[in-house]
């Protein structure tokens, strides 16, 4: 899976908008007028820009998919670290997805449920097969000592649940910088996993 396509500079505006309003009021409360009002725009004009406001939420739950896929392959596809070094690594990613854009990350992880069928099939499947990935890593890495766990997948669902709710509290401007909190919150959950 590859990173998304960069849009065309007003349909990236109002994907950010409509970002911006999906996280603050919510998919189902975020109306095309609204966001035609926000933009500045009539909300008719809206339509020749998207055809609905799920194509907006469809872009941002498969864009970020795409870029968590691609920091997971970044840390793990052929690498020749420890196996304890590779879930690190692939933590870290994980978080500098959340980081980047944490309107379109809190979008990502909690409005995904408006998505319709097919989509929020082919999106669940996906969510399934990432943790999978971490869920591998993590059983290769207790295999071979380097990790000690009762359960990895309770191990997998504690780490990703504990980095997931990064957006609740993340601000750019804090203190520290997403590389720090990256390393900052994965260390600290190795420390638990860590023969």
């Amino acid at each position: 899976m590859s990173p998304a396509t960069p849009l065309r500079p007003r349909k990236a505006q109002i994907d950010r908008t409509a970002t911006a309003l999906f996280r603050a009021r919510g998919f189902a409360a975020t109306s095309m007028r609204e966001l035609a009002t926000e933009l500045g725009l009539e909300a008719g004009s809206l339509y020749s820009h998207i055809k609905s406001k799920e194509e907006i939420l469809h872009r941002v739950c498969f864009g970020l998919a795409a870029d968590f896929f691609a920091g997971f392959d970044a840390a793990t596809v052929g690498a020749t670290a420890p196996l304890a070094t590779q879930l690190r690594l692939a933590m870290e990613a994980h978080v500098r997805v959340l980081t980047r854009d944490s309107a379109a990350s809190a979008v990502f992880l909690h409005e995904w449920r408006h998505l319709s069928e097919p989509a929020r099939t082919e999106f669940l499947a996906l969510r399934d097969r990432y943790e999978a990935g971490f869920r591998g890593l993590v059983q290769r890495g207790i295999a071979a000592g380097e990790l000690h766990a009762p359960d990895a997948a309770f191990a997998v669902l504690t780490l990703l649940a504990s980095l997931n709710w990064l957006p609740t509290w993340y601000r750019p401007d804090g203190k520290l910088t997403p590389d720090e909190i990256a390393h900052r919150l994965a260390e600290q959950l190795l420390n638990g996993m860590r023969r």
